[in-house]
């Protein structure tokens, strides 16, 4: 039988998969309460989720995954029966200058919530119950030119964030291993889609180009990876919070290897069409830079497991996908804009004060 949640606590839901997922479960489960816990850090943003404003199935709360009394409150106030957690940091340049709030955020603050979670769990207050951590295939270090990260594949983080990452994995199965807690792991390839905050490679791209500013390529632009687009990837969660087995550990990947270079290569020339810009007038902005300390070479993700376990598999074509994702950037201008600028911060700074349930 699936595992059918009636409240569930999302944590890091104003972010980029967060906000995405809530918008993809929502629409799928009407009548189960949503609650979105976030301490909107710089790339918290609710307007990724102003479309959801009145819905009686939504409810964000303003706070962080550290405060222990808030997260019990909302456990117990919301008869929470599955917790979803995205809630880190997530920028890999960010952990190598600052790794300190890495690992507060993601591994006390997820040992904080498990704790919270684990006491709600056996207090009776609801009948069946899901922890499902969401990782990265960052937590397996680095391949070489063949191969794919399977679930067995040993963990091997080779930055402060992917260690951070890796930190939170091993909490989240010692919980299930020690104290029987139904916990569940996945971990993803690079997502790519709508509401993605513009530090990360395509919606970095995407600004500078249309902004005629240099596309900063690490190295020689040859380091590889497996891109996923957001909306399979809240398909994926949703199919593995309902129907894995408690303990489980699922790769979800895109089946999708490019090398950076040749993914700024391709934005440049359909942006190039779309802004109607002569061919490779927009190649002419990219910008080799000194490679960051620790840049994992290749990632690649098998994910049959997850296909022959849940029967899930990646609906997104690339070149359908990165074509939506350069429309729709076009298309919120303003968004970008209040992004890039820092003014979507206005948006909830007068009407969250934080610690409300």
């Amino acid at each position: 039988m699936p595992f059918l949640p009636t409240s569930i606590l999302v944590t890091g839901g104003a972010g980029f998969i967060g906000s995405n997922f809530i918008h993809s479960f929502i629409a799928g489960n009407p009548g189960c309460r949503v609650s979105n816990l976030d301490c909107l850090t710089y790339a918290g943003n609710l307007k990724n989720l102003t479309a959801l404003e009145g819905n009686p199935d939504y409810h964000f709360i303003k706070g962080d995954i550290g405060d222990a009394t808030l997260v019990g409150k909302v456990l117990a106030g919301q008869r929470v029966d599955a917790v979803v957690h995205f809630a880190a940091e997530s920028h890999v340049d960010r952990s190598i200058t600052g790794p300190e709030i890495f690992v507060r955020t993601n591994v006390l603050g997820t040992q904080i919530l498990l704790e919270e979670s684990r006491k709600h769990w056996l207090s009776g207050a609801v009948a069946d119950f899901r922890f499902l951590q969401i990782s990265t295939d960052e937590v397996y270090g680095s391949l070489g030119d063949t191969g794919y990260f399977t679930e067995e594949t040993p963990l091997a983080a080779n930055s402060p964030y992917s260690a951070s990452k890796a930190g939170a994995d091993l909490l989240v199965r010692a919980y299930h291993e020690t104290f029987g807690m139904p916990t569940l792991n996945t971990r993803c390839s690079n997502n790519y889609g709508p509401y993605h905050f513009p530090e990360k490679l395509i919606p970095l791209l995407i600004h500078n180009i249309i902004n005629k500013k240099p596309l900063p390529v690490y190295g020689d632009g040859l380091n590889i990876r497996d891109w996923l687009h957001v909306r399979d990837h809240a398909v994926a969660i949703e199919t593995v919070l309902k129907k894995a087995k408690p303990g489980s550990v699922y790769n979800i990947g895109g089946n999708n290897e490019w090398k950076n270079i040749d993914i700024v290569n391709l934005v440049c020339d359909l942006l190039d069409d779309r802004l109607g810009r002569a061919r490779g007038e927009n190649r002419s902005l990219t910008a080799f830079v000194k490679d960051r300390p620790g840049h994992d070479r290749r990632y690649a993700i098998d994910a049959s497991r997850l296909k022959a376990d849940l029967d899930w598999s990646p609906a997104y074509t690339f070149e359908q996908g990165i074509a939506e994702t350069i429309d729709w950037y076009l298309a919120n201008q303003e968004w970008v804009a209040e992004v890039t600028s820092g003014a979507y911060r206005e948006y909830y700074q007068g009407q969250y004060g934080g610690g409300a349930v």
